[in-house]
C-alpha cells in the first residue's frame, strides 16, 4: 500500500523533492538507486494535481540528470500543453514547435519515440528547429515520451548548453523517470476528472432542486428542462446548471 503523505504547501513539496537523493552518483549501488526512485514514486503519486506532479518531475530531472533545463509537455485533447518548465526558454522551444507542428517534441509525442540530439549545431533533421534552439544556447536535447498502455501522456524534455551532454546512464535514468511520471500524471488526471465529475453532478443536483421548488417539477422533468436548455443553447449541461445556481435564471 502506498505510504500516506503529510499535507504540504506547493512550496514545501518543491523543497522536499529537491532534498531527495539523486540516482546519478557513481557510488550508488542498484539497491540504493532503486530506493531513490521508490521514494520519488511515492512523492509523485501523492501529488494532489497534474501541475504539481509534472513540476516535481522537472525539478528532480534537473537534479538527477546532466541537463541545464527541463520541461514537460502534455497531450491534452490531442494537442500539447506545457504545464512545467524550469526556464522560460524551454516553454518557448515547446510553443515554437507546437505552432509549426514539427520538431523532436512533436515526433516523440506522436510516435512514442525517444530522440537524442547530440549537437544542435550539426543536427539536420529539423533545420529550422535546430537554428531556433541553437540561438537560445541549447546544444543537446533528450526528448523521452511519457506513455501508458492506453495512450500518449506527453514528453519529458531535457536540455543542455553543452554538446553531447547526455550519456547512456542519463538516458537510462530519464527512461525510468519518464515511466514513473507517465503513471503519476495519468493517475492525477483521472483523479482530477473524477473530482470534476462529482462537482458537476452536485451542481446539476442543485439546479434541479431550484427548478423542482420553483415550478413544482419532479426530478425527471427538472433534468429534462436543463438538458433542453443545454441542447438549445449549445452549452454544456454543467454550465447551464452553474448559471441557474448563480443567477436563479436559465440561459437566454
Amino acid at each position: 500500500m502506498t505510504a500516506s503523505l503529510p499535507e504540504f504547501t506547493p512550496e514545501q513539496r518543491h523543497e522536499q523533492v529537491l532534498r531527495l537523493p539523486t540516482p546519478s552518483s557513481h557510488d550508488r549501488g542498484p539497491a540504493e538507486t532503486a530506493d531513490v526512485f521508490a521514494r520519488l514514486a511515492v512523492w509523485l503519486h501523492g501529488s494532489p494535481s497534474v501541475h504539481e506532479t509534472v513540476d516535481a518531475v522537472v525539478q528532480f530531472a534537473l537534479q538527477a540528470l546532466n541537463c541545464s533545463h527541463a520541461g514537460v509537455a502534455l497531450a491534452v485533447r490531442g494537442r500539447p500543453e506545457v504545464p512545467a518548465a524550469t526556464d522560460p526558454m524551454v516553454a518557448e522551444i515547446y510553443h515554437w514547435q507546437m505552432a509549426g507542428g514539427v520538431g523532436p517534441l512533436i515526433k516523440s509525442m506522436r510516435d512514442h519515440e525517444t530522440l537524442l540530439i547530440r549537437d544542435t549545431a550539426v543536427e539536420t533533421r529539423w533545420p529550422d528547429w535546430s537554428a531556433k534552439v541553437l540561438s537560445l544556447g541549447v546544444r543537446s536535447v533528450l526528448d523521452v515520451p511519457l506513455t501508458t498502455s492506453a495512450r500518449s501522456v506527453g514528453v519529458l524534455g531535457l536540455y543542455s548548453v553543452v554538446p553531447d551532454a547526455f550519456s547512456a546512464d542519463d538516458e537510462a535514468i530519464a527512461h525510468i523517470l519518464a515511466r514513473h511520471a507517465s503513471v503519476a500524471v495519468a493517475t492525477a488526471r483521472h483523479e482530477e476528472n473524477m473530482a470534476q465529475a462529482v462537482d458537476a453532478r452536485k451542481l446539476v443536483g442543485q439546479a434541479m432542486g431550484i427548478l423542482m421548488e420553483r415550478y413544482n417539477l419532479d426530478g425527471d422533468r427538472a433534468f429534462a428542462v436543463l438538458r433542453r436548455y443545454s441542447q438549445q443553447s449549445n452549452t454544456k449541461l454543467r454550465d447551464v446548471a452553474q448559471q441557474l445556481v448563480d443567477t436563479r435564471k436559465l440561459p437566454g
